[in-house]
């Protein structure tokens, strides 16, 4: 299970999102939360990634915290060219 993120927090992408040119390791803030019943992955709006007024949703494990990021050694990664 992941953890909840609170709004507003800053947090990192986990994977690569070819579709939106973007790369893992982007940094992005937390503009809304969909909790998801047992057994799902919650959802989550992200802003700031770059992509000039987009909003992006992604489920909870394509996230991870900045504090989790710098530890595993990810770095912040430009959009994909």
């Amino acid at each position: 299970m992941n953890a909840q993120y609170p709004l507003f927090s800053q947090v990192a992408l986990a994977e690569d999102l070819p579709d939106h040119d973007l790369k893992r390791g982007a940094i992005a803030t937390i503009i809304e939360h969909y909790p998801m019943p047992d057994g799902e992955a919650d959802g989550y709006s992200l802003e700031g990634l770059d992509v000039p007024h987009v909003t992006l949703e992604v489920s909870a494990s394509q996230i991870i915290s900045v504090d989790q990021m710098n530890e595993s050694g990810i770095t912040v990664m430009e959009r994909c060219k």
